[in-house]
């Protein structure tokens, strides 16, 4: 008896003094259920989880709203150079400028997010005039490599969360090396175009559309690789620095891709 009566006191007591102070008791945190004692276990899963400014770690939700604000410079630089004349003019200087960029975040491993949205904003500037430059020669094309590029996207994104596509070393090592083997024909074929106008070949005709598919569905397997690399950082607890660097590495395979769509686009579109 004495010990029940005793515990109402408490709680009575307890009640008066979180109910007397106006400030406190309007806070959520001195209300009576949070001064009362629960199970620890159910407080932890009702409380909301700890974000990474609180926690120091890069998590999934860090990679994807700094890849959305990356996209949305892109697209506000890529707009403005689409109805200016004269910053048309720079579309490929800002496409030797975002390769240079690109480079130094690679290998210099910068995570300054300064430098990444200086990144986004030189290469909205390149695909902006390079968009209006096929648009112009081929109407609606834009919009159709917009479409296909998120349509892409989300079907590979689809397959990767559903498990169908594994992430296993030997397809890593597959992917990295039809990746460079790539980039080095390509750059082949850039130095052959000086001299003979169509380079090699490789991006003309019927060869020009294999070589598009092959190419789109090698970006297809990087975004993989992408989206892989996010969610092991995010399990290992890499500091919330490197979130930039792995949307900056999203944003690279993602231009990659609508590049080479817009491209295959146009060959088909040519081919009428």
């Amino acid at each position: 008896m004495r010990g029940g009566r005793g515990a109402r006191l408490i709680e009575e007591d307890l009640t008066v003094r979180t109910s007397n102070n106006p400030a406190l008791s309007r806070s959520a945190a001195f209300n009576e259920q949070r001064l009362r004692t629960g199970d620890p276990l159910e407080e932890a899963f009702a409380g909301r989880s700890a974000t990474s400014r609180e926690t120091g770690r890069m998590t999934v939700d860090d990679v994807v709203n700094r890849t959305g604000l990356l996209l949305a410079i892109a697209f506000a630089t890529g707009a403005v150079t689409w109805v200016s004349e004269p910053l048309r003019v720079l579309t490929f200087p800002a496409a030797i400028a975002g390769l240079v960029l690109a480079l130094v975040i690679i290998f210099k491993r910068v995570m300054n997010p300064g430098v990444i949205m200086a990144y986004a904003a030189v290469e909205g500037v390149f695909l902006g005039g390079i968009s209006q430059i096929f648009d112009a020669r081929y109407e609606g094309i834009v919009v159709q490599a917009v479409g296909a590029t998120a349509a892409v996207t989300a079907g590979v994104l689809a397959l990767y969360k559903s498990g169908r596509i594994k992430v296993t070393p030997q397809f890593t090592k597959m992917v990295v090396g039809a990746t460079i083997g790539f980039f080095v024909l390509m750059m082949v074929n850039l130095v052959a175009s000086f001299i003979t106008g169509n380079g090699l070949g490789l991006r003309v005709g019927g060869l020009g559309i294999v070589v598009g598919l092959f190419a789109i569905g090698l970006a297809s397997m990087n975004l993989i690789l992408d989206f892989d690399l996010v969610e092991k950082g995010a399990r290992a607890g890499l500091p919330t620095r490197y979130g930039w660097f792995a949307a900056f590495g999203i944003m690279v395979t993602l231009v990659w891709l609508y590049i080479e769509i817009l491209r295959l686009l146009a060959i088909l579109r040519g081919n009428d």
